[in-house]
């Protein structure tokens, strides 16, 4: 979130992580998170169910990742507020030796951050206070830490929707990728007007007018490019409520999972 001049923690605006940590039932956000959450809830009540499916969506595919996958490095941007079941927890039940850095920028976010920074005994978890909108930077703030000659998964759950320029979102995706060896994974997700969610324009105005920072939606198309020259594993590019998993419902944010050949 944006702290004021003095560096303080502003209560006064909503901010994304902390409405979501609301979403998800977590008690990290203020009065104006939840009156905007709510009023959020009130023009598209499916929001609740996009940030659960998401959440699951995100254990899934650490699962298939750290199991089937192998992989044992996971760079988690965007990391948000700490809640049940975060990357390094679901990878290090499965293989204990992984490591996991994550990265954010957000001041709350980073009060939390002892919160995040355990691990098994055999691998390693660490924080990088860094914005996705320098990406070199990231490449660069984790190499202490992950082996960029073995294979990592990149996690960008919800983070490239904060990147209002689709061309600025598809040069970080390409940026960090590229530092990435072959057998690297990327993983994404996304809002969208489609998938039924349609009605989430105005709740996304009314979010962009209230809270911060500002957020888009886009389309399969724009979603497809940020996978570009990228393996996208099955079943491709879907809703991610049903990503390897039989959703009784869509929601509206798409999710997949691709390898870098």
């Amino acid at each position: 979130m944006t702290p004021d001049s003095t560096g303080r923690i502003r209560t006064d605006i909503a901010h994304n992580a902390r409405v979501w940590n609301y979403w998800l039932g977590g008690k990290d956000n203020y009065p104006v998170d939840r009156a905007v959450g709510d009023q959020v809830v009130a023009m598209y009540p499916s929001i609740g169910e996009v940030a659960r499916a998401d959440r699951a969506f995100l254990g899934r595919a650490v699962t298939y990742l750290a199991g089937e996958a192998g992989v044992r490095q996971f760079l988690d941007i965007g990391t948000g507020l700490p809640t049940a079941d975060n990357t390094h927890e679901v990878a290090q039940r499965i293989a204990p030796d992984a490591r996991v850095v994550y990265v954010d920028n957000d001041p709350i976010v980073l009060t939390h951050a002892r919160a995040l920074l355990t691990s098994s005994p055999e691998g390693r978890t660490e924080y990088v206070d860094a914005d996705a909108h320098r990406p070199e930077l990231i490449v660069e703030a984790v190499r202490p830490v992950l082996d960029l000659g073995r294979p990592v998964a990149v996690m960008m759950l919800g983070i490239l929707n904060f990147v209002l320029d689709t061309d600025e979102a598809r040069s970080i995706v390409r940026t960090l990728m590229a530092a990435m060896p072959s057998g690297s994974h990327l993983v994404l997700t996304h809002p969208t007007l489609e998938l039924g969610g349609e009605g989430n324009a105005e709740a996304m105005e009314f979010w962009n007018k209230n809270a911060t920072p500002p957020i888009t939606a886009r389309s399969r198309a724009e979603f497809a490019s940020f996978l570009d020259g990228l393996e996208i594993l099955e079943p491709g590019i879907v809703s991610c409520a049903s990503w390897r998993f039989a959703a009784a419902t869509e929601v509206a944010q798409f999710g997949a999972v691709a390898r870098k050949p």
